[in-house]
């Protein structure tokens, strides 16, 4: 339970740094667009897993926690295009980028825990 608290806390406060990254977004057209992107997949991640916790089934948790797992992977790209493209530094991002690795290792371990208990 104290893991499940923990994991949603992470997210949460990973969505509020995605809004502040949309935030600081240059006004250009190539910026907003990602940035729109980035908005809806990072905020979406917790609550993707959120959903998860209230899973009537493993298989509806798994099933969760797999979409959340599909939103961080989509805002690992969003990052790098906005370091590619020239929009943000590395240094800029490395943080997000940091935590999005770290959560996508909990999410895969949380489901193939799920997977296993099946």
């Amino acid at each position: 339970m104290n893991d499940e608290k923990d994991l949603r806390v992470r997210t949460k406060k990973f969505a509020l740094q995605i809004i502040q990254l949309f935030r600081a977004l240059p006004n250009n057209v190539e910026a907003k667009i990602i940035g729109k992107q980035i908005f809806r997949s990072g905020t979406s991640v917790g609550a993707q897993y959120r959903e998860g916790t209230r899973a009537r089934s493993t298989a509806e948790f798994i099933s969760k926690l797999e979409s959340s797992m599909q939103e961080l992977e989509e805002t690992i790209y969003w990052l790098e295009l906005l370091v590619e493209a020239g929009i943000f530094t590395q240094e800029k991002i490395q943080h997000l980028q940091n935590e999005a690795d770290e959560l996508m290792a909990i999410l895969v371990t949380s489901v193939k825990t799920a997977k296993a208990k099946k």
